[in-house]
């Protein structure tokens, strides 16, 4: 549990560092026709555990009330909505996770009718979560264009941080 926990953090990390190198119109923008921006794709990362992580252990993780497609429609935010609506869904997932011990990685939860083990289900959602914040940090760095700051180790330096490596641990580790 303890490093599925961790793994979640530092996506969630990398995602909202990603964010604060953003103005709010970049968070909108669109680069291409049928694209999602950051704030499409961060608003279906969010809708999408809020989903899961709402009674995790007793109610199907795809909730009724749930209007995924709204998700992905296209929206321009302030910082502060975004994050709002973002952390509501990664406060549910750590709640989620913190009730949880290694014992219950084996126990069965359902998403969309069909039966998991809470290993499966952990796993699934946290690939879901590490390929939409790919998705983020990518879109973010062309936005950003040179003003970019690197989130993990900037181009021509990974021998110094070889040296005294800094972010192999998510934070709060």
């Amino acid at each position: 549990m303890a490093s599925i926990e961790g793994e979640f953090r530092r996506y969630r990390a990398l995602a909202e560092g990603a964010f604060r190198q953003l103005s709010e119109a970049q968070l909108g923008q669109l680069t291409g026709a049928g694209d999602n921006s950051v704030a499409t794709i961060a608003w279906h990362v969010a809708g999408n555990l809020r989903s899961r992580f709402t009674d995790f252990l007793t109610g199907d993780g795809e909730k009724p009330d749930r209007d995924r497609d709204s998700e992905f429609l296209s929206r321009q935010l302030t910082h502060a909505a975004l994050l709002a609506f973002w952390s509501g869904g990664w406060d549910l997932l750590s709640a989620a996770l913190a009730d949880l011990s290694d014992l219950d990685l084996a126990r069965t939860v359902t998403i969309r009718q069909q039966p998991l083990s809470v290993t499966e289900a952990l796993h699934r959602s946290l690939a879901h979560a590490s390929y939409h914040v790919g998705q983020i940090v990518f879109l973010a760095k062309q936005l950003c264009g040179p003003a970019w700051v690197s989130l993990s180790i900037p181009p021509g330096q990974s021998a110094a941080y070889n040296a005294s490596p800094t972010h192999d641990r998510p934070p709060g580790s």
